[in-house]
């Protein structure tokens, strides 16, 4: 189980290294539509490059943020119900939902992004709009942010089943409220 904990830790850190620098990303899509809507009122000027970067830089924060949001359990559940149930309940049914829904989603959408992203790479697909961009490297943050979620979705797993078998303490709660990333052994 030390392996699988030290995996977890290693998994956690890599997403929250990706994940908090892509949030910068937010910041640049921002100031390109600010400029770009500055141009088109003032000047009467767009780019369909401008456009298509900002979509670029909005999807990939949404892609490879997801891992992210998942780590530090922001990710969308329907509290009113699982606020209902013990925390060992909330626990069983994360790891359950997580091996049988999460896991084999995120697989199965990396599995069929890949030839999607490789046949797009192969043939330099370019944006049908005129001065539109290469369109492969928004193909490969989606294969890579369901990759992430994926190696994410088994640090959760394996961070679930040491909370639930009494091996951590749960690095998602503590008495501060803060929610700690790495999971530590008892």
């Amino acid at each position: 189980m030390a392996a699988l904990l030290a995996l977890s830790r290693a998994i956690d850190a890599v997403t929250t290294v990706i994940g908090k620098s892509v949030s910068w990303l937010l910041l640049a899509a921002v100031l390109i539509s600010t400029g770009n809507a500055i141009l088109r009122k003032a000047l009467d000027m767009s780019s369909n490059a401008w456009l298509e970067v900002q979509w670029y830089l909005f999807g990939t924060v949404f892609m490879l943020a997801a891992a992210y949001a998942l780590l530090k359990n922001e990710h969308v559940r329907i509290d009113i119900v699982s606020s209902m149930w013990s925390k060992r309940t909330r626990d069983i049914i994360d790891l359950v939902l997580h091996i049988i829904f999460l896991v084999p989603f995120a697989g199965l959408m990396a599995y069929l992004a890949w030839p999607w992203f490789w046949l797009s790479f192969n043939s330099g697909e370019i944006s049908s709009n005129a001065g539109g961009l290469t369109i492969w490297p928004a193909k490969l943050v989606v294969l890579l942010g369901f990759l992430l979620l994926l190696l994410q979705a088994f640090s959760e797993i394996i961070k679930r089943y040491a909370v639930i078998t009494g091996r951590i303490v749960d690095p998602r709660h503590d008495t501060a409220g803060e929610m700690p990333t790495a999971a530590t052994e008892v």
